[in-house]
């Protein structure tokens, strides 16, 4: 069993099942109703509340067990979401191109492949759409409430503004608050928003 099947495997869900709290605040980003990937979207808690706002979502993620959890919230929300299995460091991101790109907490991602996989997401965009990124800052090992215990899998506002310099940067802001978001992600954190639009 892959570790994420394992962490998944238990009943409840370990993220929640509310939006994480940026995506409420930055949907304004998103291009209405889009054709939009979210990926290693866990247990569908993103996926299921952007189908329901009337985007039509395709998610991702590498959890058989994850993605069974994401359906069947899916249908309690009486929603459609197109799930997909699959690993993100395989991904051929030029394959289809998509209105927005959503990526919430995907700090699994290790050093060596960060690169290729944040400029990745951009790539899957089309022409003047959205892509929002939301995360953890290095100060976040610190509080301990979420996320890897190594510093290098978290992002830094001076990295995100280097990967993306190539998109129009609207928001790229390092902040503090609580999260409440299952027993994944919860107490003080330390987080970063980006959102950045695909130039024509």
């Amino acid at each position: 069993m892959n570790p994420w099947d394992q962490r998944f495997a238990a009943d409840d869900y370990v993220f929640g099942t509310e939006p994480a709290k940026a995506l409420l605040k930055l949907e304004t980003f998103l291009v209405p109703e889009g054709k939009t990937l979210v990926v290693a979207d866990g247990e569908g808690r993103n996926s299921v509340y952007l189908a329901s706002r009337g985007f039509d979502v395709t998610a991702t993620d590498y959890s058989e067990v994850g993605l069974a959890k994401a359906r069947r919230l899916a249908e309690e929300r009486n929603v459609y979401v197109h799930y997909v299995v699959e690993d993100i460091f395989e991904r051929d991101w030029s394959s289809e191109q998509y209105d927005n790109v959503v990526a919430v907490f995907i700090q699994f991602v290790p050093p060596s492949h960060m690169t290729k996989v944040l400029s990745g997401l951009a790539t899957a965009l089309k022409p003047n759409g959205t892509l929002l990124v939301h995360g953890y800052t290095p100060k976040q090992v610190e509080f301990g409430t979420g996320g890897p215990p190594n510093p290098e899998h978290l992002y830094t506002e001076a990295m995100l503004r280097d990967v993306y310099q190539h998109l129009d940067i609207r928001l790229c802001e390092a902040y503090e608050d609580m999260l409440d978001e299952g027993s994944g992600h919860s107490g003080k954190s330390a987080l970063i928003d980006f959102v950045g639009i695909k130039k024509a």
